[in-house]
């Protein structure tokens, strides 16, 4: 099979995207203007056969507008997009990835339709009226990570407060320090303005 290469969109990509998804009936002029959010798979010739779209939302990634212009090199390219969308999702701190594309590909991954408690969590600008035809995949332990971000939150505050503590503890004794140093130099003034007065005007007997 002829090697596939993917990368990032570009706008030199744009008109053959349109292209692509004009025969797949999507949306051109909608998907042109989120043209950042896809991959492309072309082949050695530098010709596009593929592209699929992610965008990411929090903790969460959507794969959307799938489609090929060569089906004979569709899995192929999904195995390369996959590869991609994994990297992507470490980088952006995403640990669930939700999808409603059909390929079976998806499902031998681990895509499954999603429990009645994980579809809650699906952000509210992806949701629509086919709710049944979502496929979702976690990729880390959701209720983990929340244990362990709250856990370093918490140590963080912790740290930071005890920190705290140690600079209000050191100005409070630069003060008192302070005070000192001028309660001694004040007594310090005085005795020598005492000392001088007595000695410029000694008590006659």
């Amino acid at each position: 099979m002829t090697p596939l290469r993917i990368r990032r969109a570009t706008v030199d990509d744009r008109p053959a995207l349109q292209s692509l998804w004009s025969s797949m009936q999507l949306a051109p002029e909608e998907l042109g203007k989120r043209l950042t959010e896809f991959q492309v798979a072309e082949n050695q010739d530098g010709e596009m056969i593929g592209a699929i779209g992610i965008q990411c939302s929090g903790p969460h990634a959507l794969l959307h507008s799938e489609g090929y212009s060569d089906y004979g090199a569709s899995d192929a390219a999904r195995q390369l997009f996959w590869d991609r969308i994994q990297t992507l999702a470490a980088n952006h701190g995403v640990f669930r990835v939700w999808t409603q594309e059909g390929s079976p590909f998806w499902k031998n991954y681990g895509f499954q339709p999603p429990t009645a408690e994980a579809l809650l969590r699906l952000p509210e600008a992806w949701r629509n009226e086919l709710e049944s035809s979502w496929l979702t995949l976690q990729l880390k332990d959701e209720a983990l990570l929340t244990a362990v971000l709250e856990k370093q939150s918490a140590d963080f505050l912790t740290a930071g407060k005890r920190q705290a503590d140690r600079v209000t503890k050191k100005v409070q004794t630069f003060k008192l320090a302070v005070t000192l140093l001028g309660f001694l130099l004040g007594a310090v003034g005085f005795g020598i303005a005492a000392y001088l007065f007595f000695h410029r005007h000694p008590f006659s007997g």
